[in-house]
């Protein structure tokens, strides 16, 4: 890995604080193509494991979601692999909620 992860402080709570992995682009990019090809992962798990591959208690939703738009436009890792064609977020994505059906049995 040559690209330092950069982690922030938030508060959780009155007295709490959790540690945020604000992933590149390139993190998520190499998360997607580890995913298995053909299948739906589960965009939760993929962001709990980034967050414990870095030390950090959470992976920034935010973040990850305009990661995947981003990916999905200029086609640089297999997005389709995590984002379930059934939700309202896969109209965000190039080639909306077919490309992705298409995407994942094209892959089977």
């Amino acid at each position: 890995m040559d690209e330092l992860p950069i982690i922030k402080t938030r508060r959780q709570g009155k007295n709490l604080t959790q540690s945020v992995l604000i992933p590149s682009e390139r993190m998520v990019a190499d998360a997607l193509r580890a995913a298995p090809p053909g299948h739906l992962s589960d965009l939760a798990e993929i962001r709990r494991m980034l967050a414990a591959e870095h030390g950090a208690d959470i992976c920034c939703p935010v973040t990850m979601r305009r990661h995947l738009v981003r990916i999905s436009q200029d086609g640089s890792a297999p997005f389709w692999r995590v984002v379930d064609p059934d939700r309202p977020f896969a109209r965000r994505l190039t080639g909306g909620a077919e490309q992705i059906r298409d995407k994942l049995a094209a892959e089977r």
